[in-house]
């Protein structure tokens, strides 16, 4: 039996309104949206009667958008949940290290719990997908990968998901390399990777690790690469080439990539052509407190590049509101998107790359036989809910209500 939810009234994109062929602002219309069985069945005018006997949730004119994809986050390690708790100064990274010796242990009767408070404000704010990094080394071993999905397990009709094998402590220096291949066998499935010239002081050696344990699972990789300047371009291109090298154009992504934010436009110009050939993507988190990644350079060259929270409120950044929308409102600030077209088009680095409407002003979404997932919020238009961090005031995921304010 069909399983079908009618949203009433909701208010969808259908173009741009011009000027002098300058893009002024945005049309919308108020349609009824027919969902069945995860997907967009029909989609007709507001002025048209919804059949009796339905189930029927009235949007009131709140605007449609497609939900949001929370590409970068750490759900097992946060003080989100408890008690508040600032970050120790640190002097590197290092000392966080040594703090997670002692922290794992004793956080881990509490993970699950906090992994979930923490997914219910992801969702809250929109997202109804999550991939999350999770700590595999020997300190922990696979219990912090236990907990995790143990609280994915309780929103399983609520969203979907992603882990990450995070080797924090280095893949090659903690002796983690077993660790991550029993993860794989356990429910993650990615491999991740961090800093192959800082932590593991060997960086070929730790990145063919890393890709020899993925193509043995046959599984993605995401590599945490915080490396500075040329260091991390160097180790960009290594990549590239074990990518093309392992055919795994498609399945690779660069979190953070924070050297492309230190060298010339065209050494990183060269970094991008390498990804868009290999179909490398990026994630980040926006960082204010470093050089910006040349976002706009790297989408421009074809390259997919999504947004993360990482972490929240934790032992390494006591900041960030789970909310998608601020991430794409910090990414048009910082790179001055401040007319309607560019706004509106910042949307899709939360999204997976899907927006209400083209560049061209045509109405892309939704359409019949989409994926039934969206956020309604108190907006007139995307351009609007990016600038202003609009509130949201529901989520559907896979054709079913799964939040109200």
């Amino acid at each position: 039996m069909k399983e079908s939810l009618w949203i009433k009234n909701a208010s969808l994109e259908c173009g741009y309104t011009e000027e002098n062929g300058i893009v002024t602002g945005t049309k919308t219309e108020r349609f009824h949206v027919l969902l069945t069985d995860g997907r967009v069945e029909k989609i007709v005018p507001a002025s048209q009667d919804i059949p009796n006997g339905v189930s029927v949730w009235d949007a009131q004119g709140l605007l449609m958008l497609p939900s949001f994809r929370e590409m970068h986050i750490h759900l097992d390690k946060t003080f989100y949940g408890g008690p508040w708790q600032a970050v120790l100064p640190a002097p590197n990274r290092f000392f966080r290290i040594e703090q997670e010796q002692e922290l794992l242990p004793r956080q881990l009767p509490v993970a699950r719990e906090r992994a979930e408070k923490l997914l219910a404000l992801v969702q809250s704010h929109g997202a109804t997908h999550v991939r999350t990094h999770c700590n595999i080394d020997p300190v922990i071993g696979v219990k912090n990968l236990e907990a995790t999905l143990e609280a994915l397990a309780t929103y399983r009709e609520k969203l979907s998901w992603e882990i990450v094998a995070f080797p924090q402590h280095g893949l090659l220096c903690s002796d983690s390399v077993s660790l991550i291949r029993e993860a794989m066998k356990q429910g993650a499935g990615l491999v991740g990777g961090v800093d192959p010239a800082t932590f593991d002081d060997d960086i070929e050696k730790s990145l063919d690790t890393m890709m020899d344990i993925a193509v043995e699972a046959n599984a993605d990789v995401d590599l945490h690469l915080h490396e500075p300047g040329h260091l991390g371009v160097y180790i960009m291109k290594k990549l590239a080439a074990m990518t093309k090298d392992a055919g795994w154009q498609g399945r690779v992504t660069v979190s953070h990539a924070y050297g492309l934010g230190e060298v010339p436009t065209a050494v990183a110009e060269e970094v991008a052509e390498l990804f868009a050939e290999q179909q490398i993507a990026v994630m980040s988190a926006v960082p204010i407190d470093m050089p910006t990644i040349p976002i706009p350079l790297l989408h421009a060259k074809g390259v997919h590049v999504g947004l993360g929270n990482d972490n929240i409120t934790d032992h390494w950044d006591p900041f960030g509101t789970g909310d998608m929308l601020q991430k794409a409102n910090r990414l048009a600030e910082r790179f001055r998107w401040i007319d309607e077209r560019s706004l509106s088009r910042a949307l899709g680095f939360v999204t997976g790359g899907v927006t209400p409407l083209d560049q061209a002003g045509n109405q892309v979404w939704p359409k019949a036989g989409d994926e039934a997932n969206a956020v309604f919020v108190r907006a007139k238009c995307s351009a609007e809910a990016v600038a202003r961090q609009s509130p949201k005031e529901a989520v559907v995921f896979s054709g079913k209500m799964v939040w109200q304010k």
